[in-house]
Formats: C-alpha cells, structure tokens, sequence
C-alpha cells in the first residue's frame, strides 16, 4: 500500500521546521526537476538551486539557511539525515521471507537457530552453525561448518559465509558477496603454481555492511576484520589477513591486498588499488583511482597513481590534460630558438 502523510506530518518525521503550509498530502520523492505538486524534494546544492523556481514540488527540504522557496518548505539542520528519514518514510517493506524455515531450506541438526528467526526458500546451513535472534537468510544463502552470525542481521539471496567466519549483531551482507573464500596465496614448486592453505577464518564486526558481489577473503591463519560500522560497496575485494578499522568507507570497485591494515574513519574512492602489507593511518582518504603503493599517514588525502597529496595530484591531471598543448608550444619555443642561435652565428 502506497505511503501518504500531510506535510505537517513529515515535518516531525525528518525533525524539521515547517514553512508554509502543511496541509498538503505528499505521497513520494522525486528529484528537483521532475517532482509533482503530491510529492517531495531536496536541495542541497547550488546547481540544484536554480532548478527550485521551475520545481512543481509539493514540499522541498532545506538548510536552515535556505532563501524563499516557491513551495512550502521543511527546515532541517542535518539535511542529510532528514533526506535519509524522508526516503524511509517512502520506502517499500523490505522483501523478507516469512519467520521460521522454509521447506525447502536444509539445516543440519547440530545447528542452532536463534528465536525470530525467518529462514528463506533453498538455505543451507551447515554442521555447527549460530545464527542469532532475528535473523533473516534470504533465498539460496550458505552458512558454512560453524560459521556464527550475531543478532539482527539480514543476509540477501545466495550470500556465502563460509567455514568458521563470524559475522557481529546487525550486519547486511548484500546478494552474492561471498565471505570467507580462501585467499590468493600460491607458491611455485618445479615450475607449477601450488596452493598455500588459508586456515583463519573472517570476522565482519557490529553493524557492518558489504555489498552485492563484494568478496573478503579468509585469513592464512589469524582472521581478516571488517570494522565496526565500516560500508563496504558493491564489487570490492579485500585480500588475505587485511584488517579494516571501524566507520571507513570503500567505494565500488576498490581492492585492497592481503596484510594491508587500514586505520579508523577512512574514505577509499572507487577502483582504489592498495599493494599489500601497507599500513594507512586513521582518518586517510584516497580519490577515485588512487594506486597506493606506500604507506599513507594519518589524515592524509591522496589521489593520482603514484599517489600524490590531493591538491597536488589535481594539478598534475589539469596539467595531464593540457600535454598536447603544452608540448607544440615547447616545439614552437625550441625552434624560436634554434632560429635566435643561427641568426647570432651568421652574424659572428
């Protein structure tokens, strides 16, 4: 059934101050530029300001700050929080399977399954296995030999956790992530490529969030750790026995290498690529791109490949794009030259 709440009302559920009228009835969320009179909108940035006077939107979330808008209009100190509790008053009731097990899931009988629990079509889970209070396995999703999931957590379709990984209290672990397969670790032995054996095991802390299709891989020995609160986006790969600290980003695409140890509150652009067994500092952030290949301190921002500081780095790609001019007016100096000397020379 399609949402509805008055203005008045999403007013107190984003925990902002109305402006205008509030007795209009809002029904969705669409962006600046498309929204109709029954729906909501945001600005947050200037190129989307000027949009506003054209917007037929019933109601628009601003700053505090913000200057008269044609529509009514919800003050919000943190607009980013507001926006998120906005689209959540919207948003469909996530597609979970009933509470209890499926038919067709297979558990084995050493496995223990906490109360609350809803256990989706086709699960598997194995000999030795936890899965704590409230817990959803969606569709096709594989625990492996004493895996231990924590409470409240949601696991999508044909998510793998493999043997002996653990998995904290509230993680969401989108479709087809696969944690806990084994790391790439190889030796040569008479000219052929041997499998070294990773024996550790995965631990994603509290509150933790990997997206579809990302991979962490198993320990050689010890655990790889996802830190508490950290986000993980879609098609990451995090390496062998690699540690991430709590409340850091990692955009899609970005690979970290085994060994690496990565400090608190970090932001990795996506297509990062950080070489193994370094070691970045708390608070580092790491432009799109970036290829890491030393040691990053504490704080720093860097971008570029080699890594330089951000600043730094986006004057070396303005000056990149520039090349082929640069590089005629350099031809055309060396001939002004070459003329100036010749002409000395005949006069000598």
């Amino acid at each position: 059934m399609k949402q509805s709440f008055t203005i008045a009302k999403l007013a107190e559920i984003v925990g902002g101050t109305l402006r205008g009228d509030g007795s209009a009835v809002i029904d969705g969320v669409a962006e600046v530029s498309a929204a109709q009179p029954n729906q909501a909108t945001w600005v947050t940035r200037g190129q989307y300001a000027k949009k506003l006077p054209a917007s037929r939107a019933g109601v628009v979330l601003v700053a505090p700050d913000f200057g008269a808008t044609p529509m009514a209009a919800i003050l919000c100190e943190r607009l980013d929080r507001a926006v998120a509790l906005l689209l959540g008053a919207f948003a469909r009731p996530p597609d979970h399977p009933a509470l209890g097990v499926h038919p067709t899931a297979v558990i084995d009988p050493t496995a223990r399954i906490g109360p609350n629990a809803a256990i989706g079509p086709h699960v598997v889970i194995g000999p030795g296995v936890r899965v704590g209070a409230s817990c959803v396995l969606c569709a096709g999703v594989f625990l492996g030999r004493e895996a231990t999931i924590g409470d409240d957590c949601v696991l999508w379709p044909n998510v793998v956790v493999r043997d002996g990984c653990t998995l904290g209290n509230r993680v969401i672990v989108h479709p087809n992530a696969v944690i806990g397969a084994d790391g790439f670790g190889y030796y040569r032995d008479a000219g052929h490529y041997q499998k070294v054996p990773h024996t550790g095991g995965v631990v994603l802390e509290d509150d933790v969030e990997i997206g579809a299709c990302a991979c962490i891989d198993r320990a050689k020995f010890a655990d790889t750790v996802i830190g508490r609160g950290t986000k993980i986006d879609n098609l990451v790969q995090i390496g062998h026995n690699a540690r991430v600290g709590t409340d850091c980003v990692l955009a899609g695409q970005s690979g970290v290498s085994g060994s690496v140890r990565i400090g608190h509150g970090c932001v990795i652009g996506g297509q990062v690529g950080i070489i193994d067994n370094l070691v970045i500092g708390d608070g580092a952030s790491f432009g799109a791109c970036a290829v890491v290949t030393r040691d990053v301190e504490a704080g720093q921002a860097v971008a570029g490949w080699p890594i330089q500081e951000i600043s730094r780095a986006l004057r070396t790609q303005a000056l990149m794009i520039r090349l082929p001019e640069l590089a005629a007016e350099l031809k055309e100096l060396a001939a002004r030259v070459e003329r100036l000397e010749a002409s000395a020379d005949h006069r000598s």
